[in-house]
């Protein structure tokens, strides 16, 4: 059976978080200055654009990564299932051929 340790998933649950996070705060600077001309916002735009692009890939890859730690927690999961159900088959056999005493009577 696999050791799976849930520290990783912890670890890259935080990388989700932190990467939402400076998304939302790309996303809120994101927005034009009036004081500034389109080509300096379109410009500025494009650089917000960029950021976000690399920030939406980085959260993909921490997605991935988290479903490939739950995928193999699941797996680890129905390995003991079959585990504990043939231990539970080989017990229940073990108490029907054992045999039953005769009991005693007293007199």
């Amino acid at each position: 059976m696999k050791k799976m340790g849930l520290g990783a998933l912890s670890d890259i649950q935080q990388k989700i978080k932190s990467a939402k996070s400076d998304l939302k705060e790309i996303i809120d600077l994101s927005q034009p200055l009036p004081e500034l001309i389109t080509s300096a916002n379109l410009i500025r735009a494009n650089e917000h654009l960029t950021k976000t692009n690399s920030k939406q890939s980085e959260l993909i890859t921490y997605y991935d990564a988290y479903t490939q730690h739950l995928e193999t927690l699941l797996e680890t999961v129905f390995e003991i299932q079959d585990d504990l159900k043939n231990l539970l088959r080989e017990q229940s056999k073990l108490i029907e051929k054992t045999p039953k005493k005769a009991k005693r009577t007293r007199k």
